[in-house]
């Protein structure tokens, strides 16, 4: 099943994978503890950063 939030506390607490988007296209998947301890995309770093 997928589904599509913008909650990131209920996305790490049901997910298998995390898939974050940027314009319209895929920029990183990862397993909820990488996705958001060791985010590889710079993107994906800054928008984490400004949520947490």
């Amino acid at each position: 099943m997928m589904c599509v939030t913008h909650e990131m506390e209920f996305a790490k607490a049901v997910a298998d994978r995390i898939v974050f988007m940027d314009a319209g296209k895929i920029v990183e998947i990862n397993e909820p503890t990488g996705f958001f301890t060791n985010p590889q995309n710079e993107r994906l770093q800054n928008f984490l950063g400004q949520i947490t």
